[in-house]
C-alpha cells in the first residue's frame, strides 16, 4: 500500500539495497521531515542520503549513519540508499580526461567573436571547454584572441573554431595554417558538408608515433554536425587521396599520412540538433540516437584503439534537458545561445538584454552570409529586429534577378533608403576595400559577373548586421543578426524570478554550473523513482539560487 507523509510517497517496491540491509541507525538530528530540510539534502547532490520509515511510520530521508551520541540513537526501517552523483559525473570520464576539464560541459564556436577570448577563459578557468568564434575573422584578429587565450590558459582547455567557408576558400585555408602556426591543440568544425584538405591537414599534421608505436594524435577535432552523411566523414579515417595531395604538397610527411589512415578524422562529433545560427533545426531525440549507432556500427568495423565520442549540443538550456541528453548517451554537452546572453561574450549588451527576454517562439530562419548564394539558412532572434524580414528579401531578390539593374527602381529604392542606406554603387566600393584585405579573388569573380556582384552587397549586409549587434551600433537596432535557438527561450523560463532571470548576473561558468547541478539534482530524483520512492512535485523543480 502506498504510504503518503510529508509529500514522500513510498509504493512498496523495495531496493536491492534495502533487502540485504532493512535497518537505519542514526540520531534524531539525521532525521529531515520539513520539505526545506529535504530539499537541502536532495540538492547536496555530493552527500548520500537514505530513505526510511520510522516507527511512527513517517516516511523521511536521513543524512547519515549511526550517531556520537549513544543516548540520541534512533532506529528506523531503511527503505532505500540515495547514493551521491556530483555534476562532474555526468557524461564521459574520457571526455574530461582527454582536454583536461573538470565538467563534460561545452560552450559552442559563435562567429564575429560572438565566444570571445573572455567567454572561452572565463569557462575554461572553470573546468570547462569552450571554442573562440573564430568564423569570419580575419587572421589577424583571430591572433589577437588567441595571444589572450594562450597567456590566460598555456596549457588548455581551450578550442578554436574552424567554419567551413565555401564561398570564402583562402579564409578557410588561412585559418587552418594559423591554428598549425600558433600550436592550437584542439579545433571545433562546424558547417562542413564535407572534409576539405585544410581540415585534413590539421589532423594529419598533428600525428606521430608513441614509443610503443600507437598513434600520437597531437591535433584533435571536435566536430559539429546535423547530418548522418557528414557524422561517417568525420567518423572514419582521411580520405587517402587527399592525404596524398597533402604529401606532394609537402604540408604532410608520409609518416603522417600513413598514421592518419589509422585513426578517425574526429575524435569528438557534437550532434547539433535545433540550435541558433547554422543549424538543420533536427530533433535531438532523433539525431542523438541514430548519430551513436552509426558511431557504434563504425567502431565494430574500425576497432579503434579509443572509439569517437558523440556529444549533444542544440536545444539545451535547462537541468531537464541536460539530463535527457546525458541519459541518452551524450558523452558531453554543448550550449551557445545562453552563452551570447551571458557577460563575457562577444555581443552588446542590448543583444543581452532581448535575449534574457526571448520566449521559445521569438526565433525564425534567415539566410546566412557565408553561404548566401547556396540558400543555406540559419535561425536568429526576431523579437526587436527586422532583419530576418530584410535578409530573406535580398534572398528573393537575388534568385528572382541576374542583377541589380533588372530589379524594379521602386524594390531598389526602398532596399538603398532603408536597408542598405547608401546606393548599390557606395555599397559596392565598401565590398572591394573590404574583400581586398580578406579575399581579393573574391572582386575578381565578380567584376564579370554581375549576379555575383548583387551577392557580394546583399552579402554586405548580412555580414555586417552581426558586427552592428556585437558592437551595439546605434541606429541600426531593427537591422541587428542575432543568432538564437529556442534553448534561449527555454532557459528563461526556467530561471524567472530567481538572480539569473537579469542578463547582468549572468556568467558562462556559472550559468553551466547551475545546469549540470541541476541535471545531477534530477538524476537523484529519478533513482528514488526507480527504487519505488516518488516526491510530490514541489521537489521535482531544480530553483537557482
Amino acid at each position: 500500500m502506498t504510504q503518503v507523509i510529508d509529500n514522500i510517497k513510498h509504493n512498496g517496491v523495495r531496493s536491492q539495497q534495502a533487502a540485504t540491509s532493512a535497518k537505519w541507525f542514526g540520531s534524531s538530528a539525521s532525521v529531515k521531515q520539513e520539505q526545506t530540510d529535504i530539499i537541502n539534502l536532495l540538492r547536496e547532490t555530493g552527500k548520500q542520503a537514505f530513505v526510511v520509515r520510522r516507527d511512527c511510520g513517517t516516511i523521511a530521508l536521513a543524512d547519515r549513519l549511526g550517531t556520537d551520541n549513544p543516548a540520541d540513537l534512533q532506529k528506523a526501517e531503511l527503505l532505500t540508499t540515495l547514493p551521491a552523483y556530483l555534476p562532474e559525473q555526468l557524461g564521459d570520464a574520457n571526455f574530461r580526461k582527454t582536454y583536461g576539464l573538470k565538467y563534460n560541459y561545452m560552450g559552442g564556436a559563435m562567429a564575429n567573436g560572438i565566444s570571445s577570448a573572455e567567454l572561452v577563459i572565463a569557462m575554461g578557468k572553470a573546468g570547462m571547454l569552450c571554442s573562440f568564434g573564430a568564423g569570419g575573422l580575419i587572421p589577424q584578429k583571430i591572433e589577437v584572441a588567441l595571444d589572450k587565450i594562450q597567456a590566460a590558459l598555456p596549457n588548455g582547455p581551450y578550442a578554436v573554431n574552424l567554419i567551413h567557408s565555401p564561398n570564402e576558400v583562402a579564409l578557410e585555408r588561412e585559418a587552418a595554417e594559423l591554428f598549425l602556426r600558433r600550436g592550437v591543440k584542439v579545433i571545433e568544425a562546424s558547417a562542413f558538408m564535407d572534409l576539405t584538405p585544410f581540415v585534413v591537414q590539421y589532423r594529419a599534421a598533428g600525428l606521430g608515433k608513441n614509443a610503443d608505436g600507437s598513434v600520437n594524435i597531437g591535433n584533435r577535432i571536435i566536430a559539429k554536425v546535423s547530418r548522418l552523411e557528414v557524422a561517417e566523414k568525420f567518423m572514419r579515417p582521411a580520405p587517402e587521396k587527399m592525404l596524398a595531395e597533402l604529401v606532394a604538397s609537402g604540408k604532410v610527411t608520409a609518416e603522417q599520412a600513413e598514421l592518419a589512415k589509422c585513426v578517425p578524422m574526429a575524435d569528438d562529433i557534437t550532434v547539433e540538433a535545433d540550435s541558433g545560427g547554422h543549424t538543420d533545426n533536427r530533433p535531438l531525440v532523433c539525431l542523438l540516437p541514430s548519430v551513436i549507432n552509426l558511431r557504434n556500427s563504425i567502431q565494430t568495423e574500425m576497432n579503434y584503439s579509443e572509439a569517437v565520442r558523440v556529444g549533444a549540443g542544440g536545444g539545451i538550456s535547462t537541468p531537464e534537458s541536460a539530463l535527457g541528453a546525458y541519459m541518452m548517451g551524450a558523452a558531453y554537452l554543448v550550449t551557445g545561445s545562453v552563452n551570447q546572453a551571458c557577460r563575457e561574450s562577444g555581443s552588446s549588451d542590448h543583444v543581452r538584454k532581448v535575449l534574457a527576454q526571448a520566449g521559445m517562439t521569438d526565433i525564425m530562419m534567415a539566410p546566412a552570409s557565408d553561404m548566401f548564394e547556396m540558400g543555406v539558412k540559419l535561425q536568429v532572434l526576431k523579437k526587436g529586429s527586422l532583419f530576418p524580414l530584410r535578409a530573406q528579401k535580398m534572398y528573393d531578390l537575388y534568385t528572382a534577378y541576374e542583377c541589380w539593374e533588372d530589379i524594379p527602381e521602386k524594390e531598389r529604392s526602398v532596399m538603398e533608403k532603408t536597408v542598405l542606406k547608401d546606393s548599390f554603387n557606395g555599397i559596392w566600393k565598401k565590398c572591394v576595400q573590404f574583400f581586398q584585405e580578406r579575399d581579393p579573388e573574391q572582386i575578381t569573380r565578380a567584376n564579370n559577373n554581375p549576379k555575383r556582384k548583387m551577392a557580394l552587397v546583399f552579402r554586405w549586409y548580412l555580414g555586417l548586421s552581426s558586427s552592428w549587434a556585437n558592437g551595439g551600433v546605434k541606429g541600426r537596432e531593427l537591422d541587428y543578426q542575432i543568432w538564437c535557438g529556442p534553448a534561449m527561450g527555454a532557459f528563461n523560463q526556467w530561471v524567472r524570478g530567481t538572480r539569473l532571470e537579469n542578463w547582468e548576473n549572468r556568467y558562462a561558468g556559472e550559468v553551466g554550473l547551475e545546469l549540470l547541478k541541476g541535471a545531477a539534482y534530477l538524476y537523484r530524483l529519478q533513482y528514488l523513482e526507480m527504487q519505488g520512492v516518488e516526491l510530490d512535485s514541489v521537489y521535482k523543480d531544480y530553483i537557482v539560487r
